[in-house]
C-alpha cells in the first residue's frame, strides 16, 4: 500500500513538472524545431505515465533523458530570425537583389521615410532594406525595430569620439557621417556581399515609381563604363523649373546628385581605399573622383528631403529644397529601352538637339514675347555670366570643381514658361574649370 502511494505521489510529481516545463518553455519565446519536438514528447510522456503507473524505472529513464535535452535547450543562445547561428546577419534576396541601404541617426521621423519604401516595394527579395543606425539613440533605434522583419536594423559600433581640426569643430557631425558611410557600404557590399546598392538618407520622401526607376537604369549603369552612379534627384527639380509630364525624361550629367543614388560594388572597390574624413559628398565631386564620368537623373525628381533640421542646419532647404516637385506619377522604365543613356548614343543626340536651338536672350525669355516655338539657348561666356543667368531663374548658383548643378558637357537643362531652356557654355569653352 505504502509502495502504490509513493508511485502515485511520483506521478503526480511528473504531472505537474511536465505542465510547469511546458509553460516555461513557451514563455521564453524561443519555439524552434527541436524545441516543438520537446513539446511532443512531454506530451507523450504525460500519457504514458497515466497508462503505465506500474512501471516506475521507464518514467525515472525518461524523465532524466528529457531533463537533459530540456537543459540543452534551454541554454542554447536565441537566434533572430534574421541571423545565422554564429550570429552574423542573413539577407534573403534573389540573385539580382540590390540592397536599399537607409542612413539613419537620432530622428524618429525615419519612420516617415521607411513606410514609403515598404509601401511602394513589390519585393522584398529584390529590394531588401537595410537601415544602419549611427548615433545611440533609443527612441530611433525602437521606431526601426518596430518594423519588425520588413527591415534588416544595423548599428554603427564606433560611436568614440572623433578627431576634428580645430577650424572645423562645429562641423564635427559631416566627419561622423563619413565614417558611418564607410562602415555601412562596406559591410554590405564586402560582407552582405550585395553587387548593387540603393543609398538613401532617413529624410527623403520617395517616389511611387522609385524601385522601378532604378531597376530599369541598373543595366545602363552596369554596361556603361562611363557612368558612376544613377540618382533620384534633380538639384533644379522645383516645380516651376522642370515639365512635370515628362515623367519618362531622364538625363546624363557631370554633377554628383546623391540625395538617393545607386553605385555598384566595383565602384565602391574603387573608393574605400581613398574615402575621407568628411565631406564625402564634395569628395565625390572631384576630379580625381569623378574620372570624367557621368551620373544619370531625371527630369522629375524621386525623391524629395523634408529634413530640414540636421547637420547642415537647414543649408539651401528654404531656398530650394523644400521646392523640389516629387513625381507623383508610375513611369514604366522597365518597359522602355533605356540605352539611349549610354554615351555613345546621348550626346550626339543631346548635342544636337541644344546646339540645334535658336538663342536668345534672358530679357527676351522672360517678357515671354518669343516669336518662336521649341527650345531656346541662353549662352555664358564665364562664371560671373553663369551665376547671372542661374540666379535669374531661380536656378541653384553653385558649383563644385568647376561643376554646375545639373550640368553636363557644360550645359544646363530646365523648363520655363512651358519651354524647354538651354544654358550653354560659348564656342570657345573646353571643359570644367575647377577653380570655379
Amino acid at each position: 500500500m505504502r509502495q502504490n502511494q509513493c508511485i502515485a505521489l511520483f506521478i503526480v510529481s511528473s504531472i505537474v513538472w511536465v505542465v510547469m516545463l511546458n509553460y516555461f518553455v513557451l514563455r521564453l519565446g524561443n519555439v524552434n524545431d527541436e524545441t516543438k519536438k520537446l513539446f511532443s514528447k512531454l506530451n507523450e510522456l504525460e500519457a504514458r505515465l497515466d497508462e503505465q503507473l506500474h512501471d516506475n524505472e521507464l518514467h525515472v529513464e525518461l524523465k532524466q533523458a528529457l531533463g537533459e535535452q530540456i537543459n540543452k535547450t534551454l541554454h542554447e543562445p536565441l537566434v533572430s530570425e534574421n541571423q545565422t547561428d554564429d550570429g552574423e546577419l542573413r539577407i534573403p534576396r534573389d540573385k539580382d537583389a540590390v540592397a536599399v541601404l537607409v542612413f539613419s541617426c537620432n530622428r524618429v521621423t525615419v519612420a516617415r521615410c521607411l513606410d514609403q519604401l515598404i509601401k511602394y516595394r513589390k519585393s522584398k527579395l529584390r529590394f531588401p532594406i537595410i537601415v544602419t543606425q549611427d548615433c545611440i539613440h533609443e527612441p530611433t533605434s525602437n521606431v526601426i525595430e518596430s518594423y519588425k522583419n520588413e527591415v534588416y536594423h544595423i548599428q554603427q559600433p564606433d560611436q568614440s569620439d572623433i578627431p576634428v581640426p580645430t577650424k572645423e569643430r562645429k562641423f564635427k557631425g559631416y566627419f561622423k557621417i563619413a565614417r558611418h558611410y564607410k562602415w555601412a557600404l562596406n559591410i554590405t557590399f564586402n560582407q552582405y556581399h550585395f553587387d548593387t546598392v540603393i543609398v538613401i538618407e532617413d529624410d527623403l520622401d520617395v517616389s511611387p515609381d522609385f524601385y522601378e526607376y532604378f531597376a530599369a537604369t541598373l543595366p545602363v549603369l552596369q554596361n556603361d563604363k562611363t557612368l558612376w552612379c544613377v540618382s533620384a534627384w534633380n538639384d533644379n527639380g522645383k516645380l516651376n523649373l522642370v515639365d512635370r509630364n515628362a515623367v519618362n525624361l531622364l538625363y546624363r550629367t557631370d554633377f554628383f546628385p546623391g540625395l538617393g543614388w545607386m553605385l555598384t560594388k566595383s565602384l565602391w572597390q574603387e573608393l574605400i581605399h581613398k574615402w575621407p574624413i568628411s565631406y564625402w559628398d564634395d569628395w565625390m565631386r572631384r576630379p580625381e573622383q569623378r574620372q570624367n564620368r557621368s551620373c544619370i537623373r531625371p527630369e522629375v525628381s524621386r525623391t524629395r528631403t523634408f529634413g530640414k533640421i540636421g547637420v547642415s542646419n537647414g543649408m539651401f532647404y528654404d531656398k530650394y529644397l523644400k521646392y523640389i516637385y516629387l513625381n507623383d506619377k508610375n513611369a514604366e522604365f522597365t518597359k522602355k529601352n533605356l540605352t539611349y543613356l549610354t554615351k555613345d548614343v546621348y550626346d550626339p543626340n543631346f548635342l544636337a538637339v541644344v546646339y540645334g536651338s535658336p538663342i536668345t536672350t534672358m530679357q527676351d525669355l522672360k517678357k515671354g514675347e518669343l516669336t518662336i516655338d521649341g527650345p531656346v539657348r541662353l549662352v555664358y561666356h564665364d562664371k560671373a555670366s553663369l551665376k547671372l543667368i542661374t540666379k535669374s531663374f531661380g536656378l541653384m548658383d553653385d558649383f563644385r570643381s568647376g561643376v554646375p548643378r545639373t550640368g553636363y558637357l557644360g550645359v544646363i537643362s530646365f523648363f520655363y514658361q512651358k519651354r524647354r531652356v538651354f544654358i550653354t557654355p560659348n564656342s570657345a569653352w573646353n571643359g570644367y574649370d575647377p577653380t570655379w
